[in-house]
């Protein structure tokens, strides 16, 4: 064989020999970290799964159709506005009830004027008409000490409104008026609403008449606000002002599921963060007040406080749960159950407590009478207590004791 072949020969069995042995590893090293792949036993692949948007069904043009939210509400607002009213209240007091009146600039500008005379303040907000015989529900702080009280309906119609009962410490009040062919409210389900459900604000802000706002629900449940005793509020970024306390909250339906009362703003004016009292709390306040002329709830006579991190590392507890009672009210549930300041009350009748907030609502939602059975926490030990539910005392009658 001539010489040059020779060596043509070689390089090519060199080439084959080369690729063969890459191939080889190749092939180890795909069957040592993937055996999947050749079908031998081993790991799996992994495969990553998601959940997909089923599709989208195509319209008469052949483009996908897609679900949209009512394009608007007006249809909602034509069934719960009429319902809305305007609210105006004047209320007569000295002058010398007003702090400015010792101011000695203040008396020098205007002369020094007799202090028994009277002036009238005026304050403006907004109800909703609640049933045909003529129940409106409103907020408190409206008609607080007021001396005359004016209700005008949507339709232009207005009268002079009487005050049924009041509740501070929800910040509620009932107020009737005698007059025909009243339109009312539906009352919806407040306690099915859902973060992000689409709600309505009608009111009379500043005095410009009736105005609608549009937002969603911003959280539920909220308490420890600081406005009232009792405090399970509807939190909503619609936009609530000045004159629309009282008015209605309500849902895409039409429905009224809250009161609005309270804004939270360093101007006075809206920033987005509002809050109604549920309705189901409003329809048990106003039904209360008609029906027994004042709110009856359930009292245990005792002062509690959250438990705290510092509070739990002294109790050695584990959590943070229950609710740490401070003082007994002597002769008062509490006192006759033989609980003592320092005792932790875990639960009411098998219902956890997490902040005293749920120790309120579980026990002032009790009729008076009621036995309920709670467990307490005393040096390390728990046991079950049974305490008999009174009458909760008014506010003014707490603070007295």
């Amino acid at each position: 064989m001539a010489p040059d072949a020779d060596m043509q020969t070689r390089r090519a069995m060199r080439f084959l020999l080369t690729y063969s042995l890459l191939g080889m590893v190749a092939a180890a090293v795909i069957i040592w970290f993937f055996p999947g792949v050749l079908g031998l036993p081993g790991e799996p692949l992994r495969t990553i799964t998601v959940q997909q948007a089923p599709e989208t069904a195509a319209g008469e043009d052949g483009q996908p159709v897609r679900e949209q939210g009512p394009a608007s509400y007006a249809d909602a607002v034509d069934a719960a506005a009429p319902a809305v009213v305007n609210i105006f209240t004047a209320t007569r007091v000295a002058r010398g009830e007003h702090s400015m009146y010792d101011d000695p600039l203040f008396r020098e500008f205007f002369g020094d004027r007799d202090q028994d005379e009277e002036q009238t303040d005026t304050n403006l907000g907004s109800g909703v008409i609640v049933s045909d015989s003529g129940f409106i529900l409103t907020s408190n702080h409206i008609v607080e000490g007021a001396d005359a009280i004016q209700v005008s309906l949507n339709d232009g119609r207005a009268v002079e409104a009487q005050v049924v009962g009041t509740d501070p410490e929800t910040d509620l009040a009932v107020l009737a008026i005698d007059m025909d062919d009243l339109p009312v409210i539906t009352l919806g389900r407040s306690e099915e609403l859902r973060v992000g459900d689409v709600v309505l604000a009608i009111g009379n802000p500043f005095g410009v008449g009736q105005t609608v706002t549009q937002g969603i629900v911003s959280a539920t449940g909220r308490s420890r606000l600081g406005l009232t005793t009792f405090e399970n509020f509807i939190q909503t970024d619609a936009a609530i002002n000045p004159g629309n306390s009282g008015g209605a909250l309500i849902n895409a339906h039409g429905e009224l599921v809250g009161i609005n009362t309270a804004i939270f703003s360093r101007s006075g004016g809206s920033h987005g963060i509002g809050f109604a009292i549920p309705a189901v709390l409003a329809q048990g306040v106003m039904e209360s007040i008609i029906e027994e002329g004042r709110v009856i709830r359930g009292w245990a006579g005792v002062e509690v406080q959250d438990i705290t991190r510092s509070l739990a590392e002294s109790f050695e507890l584990d959590s943070r749960d229950g609710v740490l009672i401070a003082g007994i009210m002597r002769d008062g549930p509490a006192d006759a159950a033989g609980l003592r300041p320092g005792d932790i009350v875990l639960s009411v009748d098998g219902e956890e407590l997490r902040n005293s907030q749920d120790l309120l609502m579980r026990i002032t939602e009790r009729s008076p009478e009621t036995t309920v059975s709670i467990v307490v926490l005393r040096d390390g030990e728990a046991f079950e207590q049974e305490l008999t539910v009174q009458e909760r005392p008014t506010a003014g009658e707490l603070r007295r004791q």
